[in-house]
Formats: C-alpha cells, structure tokens, sequence
C-alpha cells in the first residue's frame, strides 16, 4: 500500500471511497435539507457523531448551534439536568439555575448518541419536548419553547427495544422519521486502504515520524482484521504503529498484538459470532492491558464508557 492513496472523497470530515458511503452521503445531503427527525444506526465508532455534524452543516440550521451528548454516560438525574436544565433549588448542589442542552441548541440542532440508553420515565419528558416543542426545567414551573433539530444514534435496534418494553414506541416514529444505516468499516469497499492512508496523512504532519508505505505483511493484517471498533480503532492502530515504529515504512511488527495475530483465540474465527469475536476481543484487550480499562479501551480503540458499557453487555464486569 503506497502512500498516495486518495482521499479526495471526503465528506463534512468523513473520509470514504465506498460506494455504500457514497450512496450515504447523498442520502445526507437530502435529508439535511429538511426539519425531519434523523436516527443513525451503526456499530460503536463507525462515526454516528460525524454523519449527525453533517446534517447539521448542511441544513439552514447550519449557523445555528450544534449540541451533543452521550446518553449512555450519565445517570438518570444527569442526563435529566443535562438536557432540561434546572432552576436553582431544584435538588441538592442546584445553587443557581442551568441551560439545558434543548435550549443552548435553541434553532440548531441536538445530537442524542446512544438514545437507547435513555430511561422510560426521561423518555416521556423527550417525546413532550419533541411534540409540544416546549418543555419545563427540573423544579420549574414555566414552561420554555424552543425550536430544536433532533438528530439521534444507536447501536441497537430500537423495534427490539420496543418490543422488550424498555423503549416506547410513540417515541420511536418520532426519533427515526429518516433511518440513516451506517455500514461497519468491515462492509465498507476499499476503505480499510483508503482511511489508512488519510491517518498516516494526519500523524505524518506531526513531524516525529514520516510513513511513505506500509508493507505488504501489514496491509493483508490490516484487510484481514474485522475491525470491531470500526474507523476509531483503525486510527489508534495507525497511532499506535506511529508510536512504537520506525522509519518510512510501516511494517506488520508496528502493528497492535492483536493485528499482528498474537493470541488469537482458540478454534478458527470464522465459526465465532460477531458477539463472540468482540467478547474475545474485549478480553485480550484487558489481558494486554493487564486490567487497566483506560488502556484496553484504548487498545480496542473505544471510549471508556463504551468499553463499560461492553463489559456489562458481555458480562465481564468484576
């Protein structure tokens, strides 16, 4: 793989030469147009938050403000102030009122990741806010109207949620007007090569080392992995190859154990599931990092809420 890969296909700070991203863009572009409702499906890092930027971008609400917030790393009582704001009083440690993330995004757009997560009794107040267009802060009493875009993401499927009980389904039309799917990298035509050369371009400008090819050995690792964490883990991988290497071209031995084919786990992984390849995945990861979440996470190339939230989804937790 030689280092003049284009990555001319760029799109509001996505990079793709795929022609299902292609078809996605598009997609995006009509849709921003319009005040609709977006909901984007994908895998954890496969770039929810850049797709939701892009319609913000390219909509009239563009000079408006843009918001984001991730439902799946506050408690119930967070994640109620964070988006209703209170006024002072409200509970212990209110000493004066806050804006809640539906007003600060007041003519703009609001970004929900992970909206799953969210509790039924918070759903609720969020289908009012998405009917009404007004809602009241906690321990208020008057009511504020705002004019909010409500952009949203998740990993799961939210009829299932629905029909588990633990999502409500008149908020479900109301969030998902327009369903935008996010392909894995692993689906994504020709983008393994072409995100690899936009990384070794960024880490290229920081001038401690300069990649000018990667070999062979590293490309058929870098096509062959499944990439779980999707375009994030493709950039800690590069990041990390950069870290630990040397010289202009970057070998096999640069890349992470995992990638180099150290400790694999048992049996062939083509008869593993998805599920079961990211739970080994997780659990090398905190072998490599001898139990330290921050860096396993890191070496999975996923926040840490996320890893937290995998470790209870696979039941790995202490």
């Amino acid at each position: 793989m030689q280092q003049d890969e284009t990555t001319e296909s760029g799109f509001e700070g996505s990079v793709s030469v795929s022609p299902q991203m292609k078809q996605l863009f598009e997609l995006v572009r009509r849709v921003a147009r319009t005040d609709a409702s977006v909901l984007v499906r994908g895998e954890t890092g496969t770039g929810k938050e850049l797709l939701a930027r892009a319609v913000h971008e390219l909509s009239p609400r563009a000079r408006r403000p843009f918001r984001a917030i991730n439902c799946a790393t506050l408690t119930p009582e967070l994640l109620a102030s964070e988006l209703f704001g209170h006024v002072k009083g409200a509970f212990t440690g209110a000493v004066k009122d806050r804006r809640g993330l539906f007003r600060l995004a007041d003519g703009g757009t609001l970004f929900l990741d992970e909206i799953a997560e969210i509790p039924m009794d918070l759903q609720a107040r969020l289908l009012r806010v998405l009917q009404e267009r007004s809602f009241v802060p906690l321990g208020g009493t008057d009511s504020v109207s705002v004019d909010v875009r409500l952009v949203s993401a998740t990993h799961r499927s939210l009829r299932t949620e629905v029909e588990a009980g633990r999502f409500r389904e008149d908020l479900m039309y109301r969030v998902r007007v327009v369903p935008l799917f996010l392909p894995p990298l692993r689906e994504r035509v020709g983008d393994i090569e072409a995100l690899t050369a936009h990384f070794i371009a960024e880490f290229n400008g920081q001038g401690f080392r300069r990649v000018e090819s990667v070999s062979e050995q590293a490309t058929a690792a870098l096509l062959r992995h499944r990439w779980p964490g999707n375009v994030r883990e493709l950039r800690n991988v590069i990041e990390y190859a950069f870290a630990v290497g040397e010289g202009p071209v970057l070998g096999v031995e640069d890349l992470t154990p995992e990638l180099r084919g150290e400790g694999p786990p048992p049996g062939d992984p083509g008869d593993m599931t998805v599920a079961e390849l990211e739970r080994q995945r997780i659990l090398d990861a905190m072998r490599e990092s001898r139990g330290r979440k921050s860096k396993a996470a890191e070496l999975l190339g996923m926040s840490r809420s996320t890893l937290w939230r995998k470790l209870r989804e696979h039941r790995l937790q202490d």
